[in-house]
Protein backbone atom coordinates (compact mmCIF):
# COMPACT_ATOMS: atom_id res chain seq x y z
CA UNK A 1 0.00 0.00 0.00
CA UNK A 2 1.72 3.44 -1.09
CA UNK A 3 2.31 5.92 1.60
CA UNK A 4 -0.75 8.38 0.75
CA UNK A 5 -3.25 5.20 1.15
CA UNK A 6 -1.97 4.52 4.27
CA UNK A 7 -2.26 8.73 5.66
CA UNK A 8 -6.01 8.42 4.04
CA UNK A 9 -6.35 5.32 6.60
CA UNK A 10 -5.32 7.07 9.51
CA UNK A 11 -7.18 10.07 8.74
CA UNK A 12 -10.12 8.14 8.97
CA UNK A 13 -9.41 6.11 11.76
CA UNK A 14 -8.84 9.49 13.70
CA UNK A 15 -11.84 11.21 12.77
CA UNK A 16 -14.23 8.20 13.12
CA UNK A 17 -12.63 7.91 16.73
CA UNK A 18 -13.39 11.89 17.81
CA UNK A 19 -16.88 11.44 15.74
CA UNK A 20 -18.09 7.97 17.82
CA UNK A 21 -15.68 6.84 20.15
CA UNK A 22 -18.36 4.21 21.42
CA UNK A 23 -18.62 2.96 17.84
CA UNK A 24 -14.84 2.88 17.15
CA UNK A 25 -14.10 0.97 21.07
CA UNK A 26 -16.84 -1.64 20.10
CA UNK A 27 -15.26 -2.48 16.82
CA UNK A 28 -11.71 -3.08 18.52
CA UNK A 29 -12.93 -5.02 21.00
CA UNK A 30 -14.87 -7.41 18.63
CA UNK A 31 -18.56 -6.52 19.52
CA UNK A 32 -19.35 -4.31 17.27
CA UNK A 33 -22.37 -1.37 18.40
CA UNK A 34 -24.64 0.57 16.31
CA UNK A 35 -23.24 3.68 14.77
CA UNK A 36 -24.26 7.06 16.26
CA UNK A 37 -26.71 7.87 13.63
CA UNK A 38 -28.35 4.29 13.76
CA UNK A 39 -29.12 5.52 17.75
CA UNK A 40 -32.20 7.38 18.39
CA UNK A 41 -33.21 6.34 21.45
CA UNK A 42 -33.52 9.52 23.26
CA UNK A 43 -35.80 10.47 19.97
CA UNK A 44 -38.06 7.96 20.93
CA UNK A 45 -37.82 8.85 24.82
CA UNK A 46 -38.68 12.53 23.27
CA UNK A 47 -41.69 11.31 20.71
CA UNK A 48 -43.26 9.08 24.05
CA UNK A 49 -42.98 12.38 26.45
CA UNK A 50 -44.75 14.46 23.64
CA UNK A 51 -47.45 12.30 22.92
CA UNK A 52 -47.91 12.40 26.80
CA UNK A 53 -47.94 15.65 27.21
CA UNK A 54 -49.99 16.07 24.06
CA UNK A 55 -52.40 13.70 26.07
CA UNK A 56 -52.76 15.92 28.88
CA UNK A 57 -53.63 18.73 27.49
CA UNK A 58 -56.32 17.34 25.67
CA UNK A 59 -57.26 15.96 29.23
CA UNK A 60 -56.98 18.90 30.74
CA UNK A 61 -58.26 21.40 27.97
CA UNK A 62 -55.11 22.96 28.70
CA UNK A 63 -53.60 25.10 24.97
CA UNK A 64 -50.25 25.76 26.61
CA UNK A 65 -49.58 21.84 27.02
CA UNK A 66 -51.12 20.71 23.66
CA UNK A 67 -48.84 23.52 22.16
CA UNK A 68 -46.08 22.03 24.08
CA UNK A 69 -47.32 18.49 23.11
CA UNK A 70 -47.27 19.47 19.56
CA UNK A 71 -43.88 21.14 19.75
CA UNK A 72 -42.07 18.21 21.27
CA UNK A 73 -43.61 15.69 18.99
CA UNK A 74 -42.24 17.79 15.98
CA UNK A 75 -38.80 18.22 16.88
CA UNK A 76 -38.76 14.22 18.19
CA UNK A 77 -40.20 13.56 15.06
CA UNK A 78 -36.97 15.45 13.01
CA UNK A 79 -34.69 13.41 15.59
CA UNK A 80 -36.25 10.15 14.57
CA UNK A 81 -36.10 10.73 10.59
CA UNK A 82 -32.74 9.85 9.03
CA UNK A 83 -31.08 12.88 7.37
CA UNK A 84 -32.42 14.35 4.35
CA UNK A 85 -29.49 15.19 3.23
CA UNK A 86 -27.62 12.41 3.49
CA UNK A 87 -30.76 10.76 1.48
CA UNK A 88 -30.48 13.63 -0.99
CA UNK A 89 -27.05 11.64 -2.24
CA UNK A 90 -27.94 7.88 -1.82
CA UNK A 91 -31.39 8.28 -3.97
CA UNK A 92 -29.47 9.80 -7.30
CA UNK A 93 -30.46 7.98 -9.80
CA UNK A 94 -28.18 7.70 -13.27
CA UNK A 95 -29.91 7.55 -16.57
Amino acid sequence: MPQPEDARLVDLEVRLEREDPRFTRAMRAGRPARPREYRRTGAWWALALGVAVLGFGIALAQGLLIAAGLVLIGMAAQLVDPDPSRLGRQRQRRW
